[in-house]
């Protein structure tokens, strides 16, 4: 400071007060000039690359903050300030080491600790990152910042309850911390805490009304509890905040599917793939309610992104194989379909673990659990109520549509697929009597008759919560045909129906569709499926010859179709119901359908689907194989009511 005169010294003082009121322009041109002036004085060098970060000037920044350290090196907030601007121009490695230096300098440098570990948590060094955040923490535990940004790592950690616990301290810091407020929502609707989230979206939107983020993620809590008409209506919400928000625009759409208003939803999924037109997830969706016909503009861009796609990730390739089957389907190019199947039934099968042994195995167990002595002994102890209606079977045999018919009667409230009977709830209910290891079936040997009841009578409270005033109310979770017995035991008067469709029909429809993530990993190899197939038909067989007779009605989905009233009837008689016309116009029933026949079931019966393999019929072989229909034959056998058997393929 010996050479700095007055004249200088006031410039600086000029300098950092345009700095402080934000003339970033002013402040750099009298730091050029005391440079001019001087050109080895420290501050004006520092706040020069203060003002040229401000400025958007990085490259020269970085210029001005190494000239300044060449003549102080050990300055701190100058190694802190070059920090930031290499984070701010993404050269991640050099930021960390010039934080490092600053604290180097000076290890309270809370600053320094927090921006470290913002640079761990990109370089995704979560551990790491946590650590610096904590000890920001340790010299300023009112950084609210710092807490949030912890909360930020906590989540990528998967340790929620952590996570949640540093916003709340953030926000005991800033009670209007809007971004501490979303991201507790975030971490509320991740624990199913749903109607906590929502209480949190909503103070976010108290703070920031316009918070696009807020209201998208606070349309899918909604969407989670249900409130379908609510959800909309904050996806609309972000829209208007966010016209270009394709997220929130797509996923408007797929709301409007689930309602069956497909006219507004096709509008809806087109604005989110005109809005982002690479991003796959939005083409695949608009697909599964499109009808592609020759020159289909959208097949045309699905084929040029196909030609393209080396940038595409493993997940949007998968989605865009099934997109292309379909579409070619749809336009007849029947072996050009089946090869986009076979490339992303492939790609999938490669992304999941799925122990076929184990789950054929677990079929084969529940065969071997529910004997007819076991069934005599406890058929008549469960708890007596007739409310639940159980459809089962496999995936693509007509389910929805016979849950549709049923939800059409004014007297059934169509559930769609619970997740409460009878697994989770047999296990919460038995961990305690039988151990933690207790698994099913084997648990079912040491139930009593207080358990069979008392399983019946909690799965009866969770799903009457859906509709207190229904004689009955369905539940189309497939996968409880491995719980029929369980089902009959626990809930004697519950009626169950089967859905069986065409063997091949089925299989072929499964091996086209993608489904849900975790859901029916023994869909992506032909031969896998048709050995699924066989122990599922094994199961339902064993299951219509220990249950009373007539316990299960099986409705095919081929009957169905060519006889909608009479096959309406028997679905409807089976419940105890009386009969009512509206079941026949199922396709105009208003309720959500979160399924993948939600398009499909609102148009009325057609037989388009029946016999859908035969074009198929030379590359289904290993399918054809594991189901034991040979060429000439073309036969299967699948269960009746009674246990007799009756040729389903001709």
């Amino acid at each position: 400071m010996a050479k700095l005169t007055y004249s200088l010294s006031q410039a600086l003082s000029r300098a950092i007060s345009a700095h402080k009121a934000g003339k970033l322009v002013e402040a750099e041109q009298i730091c050029q000039q005391i440079i001019n002036a001087e050109s080895d004085l420290f501050e004006a060098l520092h706040l020069l690359a203060v003002v040229q970060a401000g400025l958007g000037k990085k490259d020269e920044a970085l210029a001005s903050f190494d000239g300044a350290l060449t003549l102080r090196p050990d300055s701190a907030e100058a190694l802190y300030n070059r920090g930031n601007t290499l984070r701010e121009l993404k050269r991640l490695e050099e930021a960390l080491v010039s934080y490092d230096r600053a604290l180097t300098v000076r290890s309270d440098f809370a600053e320094a600790h927090s921006n470290r570990g913002l640079i761990l948590h990109e370089l995704k060094r979560f551990e790491e990152a946590l650590a610096s955040y904590d000890r920001a923490l340790t010299v300023r535990p009112d950084s609210a910042e710092a807490l949030y940004n912890r909360g930020l790592t906590l989540h990528e950690l998967k340790r929620f309850e952590e996570a949640l616990a540093s916003y709340d301290r953030a926000l005991t810091v800033r009670p209007d911390y809007a971004e501490a407020l979303y991201n507790r929502g975030l971490i509320l609707h991740e624990l199913k805490r749903f109607e906590e989230a929502l209480a949190s979206y909503d103070r976010a939107l108290t703070v920031r009304p316009a918070y696009a983020q807020a209201l998208y993620n606070r349309g899918n809590t909604l969407h989670e509890l249900k409130r379908f008409e609510e959800a909309l209506a904050s996806y609309d919400r972000a829209l208007t905040v966010r016209p270009a928000y394709a997220q929130a625009q797509n996923k408007f759409g797929m709301t409007l599917v689930e309602l069956g208003h497909l006219s507004e939803a096709r509008a809806a999924l087109e604005q989110a793939v005109e809005l982002a037109p690479c991003k796959v997830q939005y083409r695949f969706d608009l697909g599964n309610i499109t009808r592609f016909v020759a020159g289909d503009p959208h097949l045309a861009a699905l084929e040029k992104l196909a030609a393209d796609n080396a940038t595409l990730s493993i997940g949007d390739r998968i989605q865009l194989h099934f997109t292309l089957g379909k579409a070619y389907e749809d336009v007849g190019r029947h072996a050009e379909a089946f090869s986009q199947w076979l490339d992303g039934n492939a790609l999938k099968r490669q992304q999941i673990m799925y122990n076929e042994a184990a789950t054929l195995g677990g079929l084969d167990s529940v065969r071997a659990a529910f004997t007819s002595d076991l069934i005599r002994t406890w058929q008549n102890v469960g708890n007596p109520s007739p409310v639940p209606v159980f459809i089962v079977g496999m995936a693509r045999s007509g389910s929805t549509l016979v849950e549709q018919i049923l939800a059409s009667h004014p007297q059934v409230f169509g559930g769609g697929e619970r997740k409460h009977f009878p697994f989770d709830g047999a296990v919460k209910g038995s961990k305690t009597k039988f151990g933690s290891a207790a698994t099913y079936p084997e648990l079912v040997s040491d139930m009593t008759d207080e358990d069979f009841r008392d399983l019946g009578a909690r799965y009866l409270a969770e799903i009457e919560r859906l509709a207190p005033e229904s004689i009955h109310i369905t539940d189309k979770t497939l996968g409880n045909f491995m719980f029929a017995g369980l089902i009959h035991l626990a809930l004697p008067n519950a009626p169950i129906i089967h859905t069986v469709r065409d063997p091949v029909d089925t299989c072929l429809s499964c091996f086209s569709k993608l489904f849900i993530e975790g859901q029916y990993h023994h869909t992506y190899d032909l031969a896998e499926l048709g050995r699924y197939y066989r122990h599922y038909q094994a199961l339902m067989l064993h299951w219509h010859h220990v249950l009373p007779a007539g316990r299960i009605l099986d409705v095919r989905y081929e009957d169905v179709v060519a006889d909608l009233e009479g096959q309406a009837r028997r679905v409807v008689a089976h419940c105890g119901l009386d009969w009512d016309p509206r079941c026949l116009a199922f396709h105009q029933t208003q309720r959500s359908i979160l399924t993948a026949s939600a398009a499909q079931v609102r148009q009325p019966i057609y037989s388009s689907a029946v016999g859908r393999w035969r074009v198929h019929k030379e590359t289904l072989q290993p399918l054809l194989m594991e189901l034991g229909i040979s060429d000439s034959s073309n036969r299967e056998i699948v269960p009746t009511p009674r246990g007799r058997q009756f040729n389903l393929i001709k």
